[in-house]
């Protein structure tokens, strides 16, 4: 019998559900040196030796192509970052965190606005600006009236994604509305704290009809950037990538340095000012985790 390629969708007790080439899915073991070499992610590409109809053994993890750690997924093209527009309130910071992790780990970003039926339009107006703005994709969406769900479908079509934001920013609705089939148990947002409920408890590869996979993650309520240099984070804001070629110094900060594009920029309207408030933010945050590495 010769080995096969397929697809990790997910981890179950030390065993995996593999995708084979014919879509059949079959739950594979790791051999021994597999097992004790690497930890096997949703997500990865693995050659398997097949056992009968519903049973294989893993004998190699194919190398990756991109990987997230928290909460761990390999082999995803891009990372749907997702923001209620109430209940609960947009959290600029953390989607600005979820777009540098995307940019860091070469994932294509794309913004997903929820829950635009319980604004007024001006609202997902003027957050679509801020990151149209900067030169990302900006999906306007509605789970529960299904509104923008056939953009949403278009997007993730043909590949690999992975959805990211708080918890009960609406990823699971959006998921069930995008393939109803999914059946992606979804939480309420607590009155009380305004926060949403966690729903998702690991992570799980899941092939989509229109072609592709999602990745149903947990929240990255919890999202630190620890392996970032600081002095490369402004090439992680594209707005910021574009205009730092104006400055006169090719180590600048683009706080307080002389003849600064990046400054200039933001003085023009060119950059929102949510972003570069964010910006330095991270970058201090950066600083910090450096100081204590030392």
């Amino acid at each position: 019998m010769t080995s096969e390629i397929g697809r990790v969708l997910r981890g179950v007790g030390g065993l995996y559900d593999v995708q084979t080439g014919g879509g059949r899915i079959i739950r594979c073991r790791p051999r021994g040196k597999i097992k004790q070499s690497v930890t096997i992610l949703a997500g990865d590409r693995v050659r398997y030796l097949p056992l009968g109809e519903n049973e294989g053994i893993i004998e190699e993890v194919l190398p990756r192509s991109t990987v997230i750690y928290r909460p761990a997924v390999a082999n995803v093209d891009q990372l749907i970052v997702v923001s209620a527009c109430a209940r609960p309130d947009p959290q600029l910071l953390l989607m600005d965190k979820l777009l540098v992790l995307a940019e860091s780990r070469g994932l294509t970003p794309v913004v997903c606005l929820n829950k635009i039926d319980l604004v007024p339009d001006s609202v997902p107006e003027e957050l679509a600006a801020i990151y149209e703005k900067a030169g990302y994709t900006v999906l306007k969406c509605s789970a529960k009236l299904g509104v923008g769900i056939e953009e949403l479908r278009r997007c993730l079509q043909g590949k690999t994604s992975s959805f990211a934001g708080p918890s009960g920013a609406g990823k699971s609705s959006l998921l069930n509305a995008v393939q109803p089939g999914l059946r992606l148990i979804t939480g309420e947002v607590s009155r009380k704290t305004g926060r949403g409920r966690q729903t998702t408890r690991q992570v799980a590869l899941l092939p989509l009809e229109c072609g592709g996979y999602v990745a149903d993650t947990p929240g990255f309520s919890q999202l630190r950037l620890d392996d970032l240099d600081q002095l490369k984070l402004d090439s992680y804001f594209p707005e910021l990538r574009k205009y730092k070629t104006y400055c006169r110094f090719t180590s600048c900060l683009h706080r307080s340095e002389p003849d600064c594009g990046v400054k200039e920029a933001l003085k023009d309207g060119q950059i929102a000012e949510s972003r570069y408030q964010n910006y330095v933010l991270l970058l201090d945050e950066l600083e910090d985790l450096a100081r204590t590495r030392y």
